[in-house]
């Protein structure tokens, strides 16, 4: 299967498939445009997947197919790029360089490591409670971690001479790099804001009548969310333990870097103040009828009109107008799906064979299925754009309420991000320092499934019938 590797092969097989699924018999029940419409959905996906291109060229490609077939008038075909929610991530993206850029998200991780630095397990969740402070504000995981946690990380390790080059991973860094690791899946799943993923799973909810606000999914993660961030660092202290337990050091280091960096720049006051105040109206916005990318949006004009950035900056950020294009394709892509019927017919013919079950029972094995399938993906956004509305219309369909499962769904779109090497964007950032083995990696990969999806099963199902979700 060498020849696959190439990336002229991989478009190939692509084109062949497609040509394939395209004039083959259409299933009773759904007509001719929406088999089409679904055989350019699942060929992009699947470009997506083995990338032959990249992601907005993939998009790209599949967004001009629904045009040249006829499929689509270009002016619907193009309609993704004016949904909100595409602009609110965008916004958000632009927003997080600011942290980066005037160290603010620095200054924070060595305020909390100057705090709880006394012992290894003490800088493990400082480096886990800076990742949650700047998650609601930050889509970009790989931003996140690249430019904020990862530097923190490689101070610590530095700090007492811990390398993969000396052989001396195991005295505290390969136990930090994997709590950062677990734990980065947890504070991404917490938040609508904290995964660029995230808005496009409640789009596709919203496009089966469900509506997820920034609120309601806070509010649903924050139990489970919580107890994980503080379990993970503790078992992992238990089961992979660093030789070096008391690092009274790091403190002072930590206090010592706070008075290299002096008094907080101005700058560093605006992105501080923009982020509360996002926040807050993120969290009011259904109370006070204001859209969240409307409050993205005036967060990015704040730091632009304080010149806290420069348009350069949001110009610069490649990431961002990326995410733009691939992202604004799906959406079109998944709501013409669900205007010519497919959603709803395969809801409701996979549903009806899993009828017996009940509706608790084939949400849990939705969410089982679901989750592990992510050891066979390499993006986050490719297995929700391949799955999510699938399954979403199978859980409702059982009888499952439609709040309860988008949401829970979505929160397992962020879940499966710890664990392979190659799961996430943080994944070859954080594997790549060579801390770890990938045989170690993928064993406490596993084994913290056995943690995290229990905790969300059972003490998030305890959480969500006590606030209503069910």
């Amino acid at each position: 299967m060498q020849w696959l590797q190439t990336a002229n092969a991989r478009l190939g097989l692509l084109v062949l498939f497609s040509t394939l699924v395209w004039f083959m018999p259409i299933p009773d029940g759904l007509s001719v445009e929406a088999w089409q419409m679904m055989t350019i959905f699942i060929a992009t996906v699947l470009g997506l997947i083995i990338a032959p291109l990249p992601l907005g060229a993939m998009a790209l490609i599949g967004l001009t197919a629904t045009t040249l077939t006829g499929l689509l008038p270009i002016k619907t075909a193009l309609s993704g790029f004016s949904h909100p929610t595409i602009w609110m991530i965008a916004a958000a993206f632009f927003i997080s360089r600011g942290f980066i850029q005037t160290g603010f998200g620095r200054r924070v991780g060595y305020l909390f490591i100057s705090k709880l630095g006394h012992s290894s397990l003490g800088l493990a969740y400082g480096l886990v409670l800076t990742d949650l402070l700047f998650a609601p504000a930050t889509p970009s995981t790989t931003a996140r971690c690249g430019g904020i946690i990862s530097p923190l990380f490689r101070s610590v390790a530095e700090a007492y001479d811990s390398s993969p080059e000396k052989g001396t991973e195991n005295k505290i860094g390969a136990f930090l790099v994997q709590c950062i690791f677990q734990c980065n899946a947890i504070t991404c799943a917490m938040f609508l804001t904290s995964m660029a993923g995230n808005p496009l799973a409640a789009n596709f909810a919203a496009e089966q009548g469900v509506e997820i606000t920034w609120g309601s999914w806070a509010l649903a993660a924050i139990v489970p969310g919580l107890l994980c961030l503080a379990l993970i660092p503790l078992v992992m202290y238990k089961v992979f333990p660093p030789e070096l337990k008391r690092t009274p050091e790091m403190r002072q280091l930590a206090q010592d870097e706070l008075k290299k960096m002096g008094k907080m720049t101005q700058s560093e006051w605006m992105i501080a103040a923009t982020f509360i105040g996002m926040v807050t109206l993120w969290v009011l916005g259904p109370t006070l009828s204001l859209h969240a990318t409307v409050t993205a949006l005036a967060g990015l004009v704040f730091l632009l009109v304080t010149r806290t950035i420069q348009w350069d900056d949001v110009l610069k950020e490649k990431e961002a107008w990326h995410t733009i294009v691939w992202f604004a394709v799906l959406v079109m892509m998944a709501g013409q799906l669900n205007k010519l019927g497919f959603i709803s017919w395969f809801g409701d013919a996979v549903g009806a064979s899993m009828a017996g079950y009940g509706w608790v029972t084939t949400l849990a094995i939705l969410l089982l299925v679901y989750f592990y399938s992510h050891y066979l993906m390499a993006s986050a956004m490719a297995h929700i754009s391949a799955m999510y509305s699938a399954f979403l219309a199978i859980a409702i369909g059982a009888g499952a309420p439609p709040l309860l499962a988008a949401v829970v769904l979505g929160m397992f779109s962020n879940l499966y991000m710890s664990t392979t090497h190659y799961s996430s964007g943080p994944a070859p950032i954080l594997f790549g320092a060579g801390y770890m083995s990938l045989k170690q990696w993928w064993k406490i990969g596993f084994i913290f499934t056995l943690i995290v999806i229990p905790v969300f099963m059972i003490v998030g199902g305890a959480w969500w019938k006590l606030i209503g979700l069910w």
